[in-house]
């Protein structure tokens, strides 16, 4: 032990790791902080001696499940949605598409290696609810900035842990997706139920507009790389590496509000659009439908993930339906059906392009399949340089498989000539 220092109040137990030599950066004031050399690095521990206290979830069917206060302390409702992967937690909890809900953590431990700076895909927390198994008390990795723990409770997000996740995951797959609600700050369960009949239903629900940016801005092409390509990106809740896929590709990306007028986006001559993901029923958004048909009509290369792949559909006449779970995990298995190959990918979405809509449309063709159960997972128009996917190529978390459609996306822009 080198020192010890009493500080404010006690989250958890977090490990910090630095090269030997280095100052160890102070990462969390907690009651008692220790500096401890371990092996050839040195390591900030924080232990926490604050209690949990006692936590409900109530879905809308009236399952009940009793637990541990995880996060914030409070009430907070949302869709209940369950997701598979077994990493890369912060990428998930940050991702704007979750907005509005409850997640369900499959695997059985969440927190361990606490949080750090470069794993965000926005600005905040953007679930609205957290249920695990295991909420770890412990952090420890190379490089990391807190813990999960103040890092939930920094953005007010309410959580529940010690929970049965196996016994909930099933009760999910079989009933469906439906509205839940967590509360650890001991309001009496028959108003918890009122609050829960009054949450909205994800259907019908527009929710772009509480993510997209405020303003325009302007990342620009990743030093050495630079293609002279602009792309401009409609923000429906864009995750940051959507936009660093891009940059590392010589791509100088300017990021438009989803209110952007098409003249806007259009003024700056760019040579492809890119169509973000983002939360919410793509049903309820015929505005940007709207502007997403004139943006593909302006003959640039057009490319959509996730509600973007949803949007270019309804654009051309297609449909889309809520699906009963939906897909969200790092391993679900995709077809390309141009190439043959199969892909492992990282998805989140609870609606999708409906398939009869796609058939019976001459002029755009099923490009990507998911292979549990056959949904449309990408789309392209005959003839024009204009894609979409319904998962996540740009990860974080999950596997790389799919990078190439960025790849294409590039090739596209460079073989097409910007109109006058």
């Amino acid at each position: 032990m080198i020192s010890k220092r009493e500080a404010a109040r006690p989250p958890v137990l977090f490990y910090a790791f630095s090269q030997p030599g280095e100052p160890i950066e102070e990462k969390s004031t907690s009651l008692e902080v220790e500096e401890v050399k371990v092996g050839e690095y040195f390591c900030t521990m924080v232990q926490s001696r604050e209690q949990k206290v006692p936590a409900v979830l109530i879905l809308a069917d009236g399952t009940r499940f009793e637990g541990k206060s995880a996060g914030a302390i409070g009430t907070t409702t949302g869709e209940i949605a369950f997701n598979t992967g077994i990493y890369g937690y912060q990428e998930i909890f940050t991702d704007p598409s979750y907005l509005r809900q409850i997640l369900v953590m499959a695997t059985a431990h969440v927190g361990n290696y606490g949080v750090h700076d470069a794993e965000v895909e926005s600005d905040r927390v953007q679930i609205a609810g957290l249920v695990t198994k295991n909420f770890s008390s412990i952090a420890s990795r190379v490089g990391g900035s807190g813990t999960l723990q103040d890092y939930m409770d920094r953005d007010g997000v309410v959580g529940i842990c010690d929970v049965d996740t196996r016994a909930l995951v099933r009760h999910i797959r079989q009933k469906g997706a439906m509205n839940a609600i967590i509360c650890s700050d001991g309001t009496d369960e028959a108003e918890l139920k009122r609050q829960l009949d009054q949450v909205p239903s994800m259907e019908g629900l527009e929710l772009s507009s509480e993510v997209t940016c405020s303003e325009p801005y302007v990342a620009d092409a990743a030093a050495g790389k630079e293609k002279g390509l602009k792309v401009a990106l409609l923000d429906l809740g864009v995750k940051k590496n959507i936009v660093r896929c891009l940059t590392e590709r010589g791509c100088e990306v300017h990021v438009f509000p989803m209110h952007a007028s098409v003249e806007e986006m259009l003024a700056i001559e760019p040579d492809g659009i890119m169509l973000s993901n983002g939360p919410g029923d793509p049903g309820a958004m015929p505005e940007t439908v709207e502007k997403v048909k004139a943006l593909v009509e302006a003959d640039r290369s057009v490319f959509g993930i996730c509600l973007g792949h949803q949007v270019l559909a309804l654009s051309q006449g297609l449909k889309t339906v809520k699906m009963f779970n939906g897909h969200r995990g790092v391993n679900h298995p995709i077809k390309n059906l141009i190439t043959g190959k199969a892909e492992i990918t990282s998805q989140n979405h609870g609606f999708v392009v409906d398939r009869d809509s796609l058939d019976a449309h001459p002029d755009v063709e099923l490009t990507h399949i998911h292979l549990n159960d056959n949904t449309v997972a990408g789309i392209a128009l005959k003839g024009r340089p204009v894609f979409s996917v319904q998962y996540h190529p740009e990860a974080s978390a999950g596997p790389h498989d799919s990078r190439y459609l960025f790849d294409q996306f590039v090739a596209n822009m460079e073989q097409a000539t910007v109109p006058a």
